[in-house]
C-alpha cells in the first residue's frame, strides 16, 4: 500500500534546494524517454543506459550525484516498459486473430515477451502502430534509495524529520513531516504548492483493516454516482460521493468562470502595455496554491469515502462479483455540459483499485464480470425492462426495480455464466438475453428476489392476484 507524508513548515530555501534537484532529474528523465522510449529502447535494461552513460561522460553533464541521476533512469526506465507493455496487450490481440497455429502463436508471443519483435515484420509492424513515442513531463520528483536518507525526531515520540541527499555531497536536506511513524524503503519525493509529498510503500498485511475478517457470502455490487456501490442485498454503500462530486464540480465551473474573466483582464493589461498590472494580476490572482491545495483534500476525502464503502461491502463477502471498472465505453445518449461535467468526475479508477486492494487485504475473491445490460434486465423474470430514471420496470410482471440493485443481482448472476464470459461482445450478450427470454414462459415474480419499497410490494401483490 502507499503511504503518503507531508512535509510542515517547510522553509522556502530548503524547498527551492528540492526544486532545483528535482528540474534537473527532470533533464534526466527527458534524456531517458527522447533516447529509448521507442524501438532503440527495446530490450535495454537501466543498468545498460547507466553503464553506458558513464563511459561516454553523458553522467557528468546532469548536475546531480550519482545515486539521484542512477534511481531516475531506473524509475524512467520502468515507466517506458509499463508503456510498451500496454502496447503489447493489444498486439496480443492480433497475433491471436492472425493465425491459428498454435506453434505460430507461441513463437510470436514469446517474441514479444523479450522483446525481440524488432526481427519480426508483422510484430515490428503491430508495434510501431501501437506503441507511440512517449516524452517527459515530470520535473518535480526525486526518488530517494531506502540506504541514501535518514529519519529522526526531535523529541519522544515526536514528528519525524526527513533527511535526504542534496545536489552536493554530504549536504542534506532536513524535511519536518506531519507523522509520528517514520517513513521506509524507496520514496518518491514529489514537490507541489511549496510543500514536499513523500510517497511510499507499506505492507499492507501488517494494517489494522488487514486484520477484520471477510463475511462468508457471495455479493454483487454495481457502481453508482450518488452512492459508491449498491450491493445485491439493495444496500447502499458510500452515500456520501454524489454529494462530494457534483458539489466540487459545480464550485470548479464558478471558479474557473471567474478566473477566466481576471486572466482577460491580465491580457488587455499586457496587451495596452501595462505589463506590471498583467503581473501583479497573475502573480496574485492567478495562482493554483490553494486550488490544488484543494483539490488534494477533495480526492482524499473521495478515497477515504470509497474504501469504506468497499470495507462495508467485504464485511459480508467472501466472493464480490463486479463489473471491469478499468474498461471505457462511449454513450450514444447526449447529455448537457453540466451532466457531462459532473459525469467526468466519477471516480470510477479509484473504486477499481478499492475493490482489488481490500479484497486482496481481507481475503475476499474479486470476480470481474460482463456488466453489458445489467441495469436493463428485470431480475424477477430476466427480460428487458423500461427504465425511467432510477427505476426499472419489468415488462412482464410489472415489478419496479430500483435499478442499480437490479444491475447489482444480474451481476452476481453472470459469475460462471458459460455465455456471457468477460470478453462477450454486448451485441452478443443482448442476443443471449433476448433468446433467455424468448424460452421462459411468463410467470410472477420470483419470491426469493424482493423489490423494496411500498409501490413495489403493491404492484407484486396485484399482479399475484390476478
Amino acid at each position: 500500500m502507499t503511504r503518503i507524508a507531508y512535509s510542515q513548515g517547510l522553509n522556502a530555501g530548503k524547498f527551492e534546494l528540492l526544486a532545483e534537484q528535482a528540474r534537473r532529474l527532470g533533464r534526466v528523465r527527458g534524456e531517458v524517454w527522447q533516447r529509448y522510449g521507442s524501438v532503440n529502447g527495446a530490450g535495454l535494461s537501466d543498468r545498460q543506459i547507466r553503464d553506458t552513460w558513464m563511459a561516454d561522460g553523458t553522467a557528468e553533464l546532469f548536475g546531480v550525484l550519482a545515486n539521484a541521476w542512477k534511481e531516475t533512469v531506473r524509475d524512467a526506465v520502468a515507466d517506458i516498459a509499463a508503456n510498451r507493455a500496454s502496447a503489447k496487450a493489444v498486439v496480443r490481440k492480433a497475433i491471436h486473430q492472425r493465425t491459428l497455429d498454435q506453434a505460430e502463436r507461441k513463437r510470436m508471443y514469446t517474441a514479444l515477451k523479450r522483446d525481440a519483435w524488432t526481427e519480426d515484420p508483422f510484430l515490428s509492424r503491430q508495434m510501431r502502430k501501437q506503441w507511440k513515442r512517449g516524452r517527459n513531463r515530470t520535473h518535480n520528483q526525486i526518488v530517494v534509495r531506502s540506504d541514501q536518507y535518514r529519519t529522526f525526531t526531535l523529541a519522544e515520540k515526536g514528528d519525524v524529520w526527513l533527511a535526504v541527499p542534496g545536489l552536493q555531497r554530504r549536504q542534506l536536506v532536513r524535511i519536518p513531516l506531519n507523522t509520528t511513524v517514520a517513513p521506509s524503503g524507496t520514496l518518491r519525493l514529489i514537490l507541489r504548492a511549496g510543500r514536499v509529498e513523500v510517497h511510499y510503500q507499506i505492507d499492507a498485511s501488517v494494517m489494522k483493516s488487514s486484520a477484520h475478517p471477510a463475511g462468508d457470502r457471495e455479493i454483487g455490487v454495481d457502481k453508482g454516482y450518488t452512492e459508491v456501490l449498491t450491493d445485491s442485498d439493495g444496500q447502499h454503500h458510500g452515500t456520501g460521493l454524489g454529494v462530494l462530486l457534483t458539489c466540487e464540480s459545480d464550485y470548479r465551473k464558478t471558479k474557473n468562470a471567474r478566473r477566466a474573466k481576471i486572466r482577460s483582464v491580465a491580457e488587455k493589461a499586457r496587451e495596452a502595455g501595462d505589463h506590471a498590472k498583467a503581473d501583479r494580476i497573475v502573480r496574485n490572482n492567478l495562482g493554483t496554491i490553494k486550488r490544488d491545495r484543494r483539490s488534494s483534500r477533495w480526492q482524499q476525502t473521495v478515497r477515504a469515502t470509497t474504501f469504506r464503502a468497499v470495507h462495508a461491502v467485504v464485511d459480508k463477502a467472501a466472493l464480490i462479483a463486479a463489473e471491469d471498472l478499468t474498461r471505457t465505453f462511449t454513450a450514444r445518449n447526449k447529455r448537457g455540459r453540466n451532466v457531462n461535467r459532473r459525469l467526468a468526475a466519477w471516480t470510477k479508477g479509484v473504486t477499481a483499485e478499492a475493490l482489488a486492494s481490500v479484497s486482496e487485504r481481507r481475503g475476499s475473491a474479486l470476480t470481474l464480470v460482463n456488466a453489458a445490460y445489467t441495469s436493463q434486465v428485470a431480475p424477477c423474470c430476466g427480460v428487458f425492462g423500461r427504465r425511467s430514471g432510477e427505476r426499472l420496470h419489468c415488462t412482464r410482471c410489472g415489478v419496479v426495480w430500483q435499478a442499480d440493485h437490479a444491475a447489482a443481482i444480474n451481476v452476481l448472476h453472470r459469475v460462471g455464466d458459460p455465455d456471457i464470459t468477460p470478453h462477450t461482445p454486448y451485441q452478443r450478450v443482448k442476443s443471449i438475453v433476448q433468446q433467455r427470454t424468448d424460452r421462459r414462459p411468463d410467470q410472477t415474480a420470483d419470491p426469493g428476489l424482493q423489490p423494496i419499497d411500498g409501490e413495489r410490494n403493491i404492484q407484486l401483490k396485484i399482479n399475484l392476484d390476478q
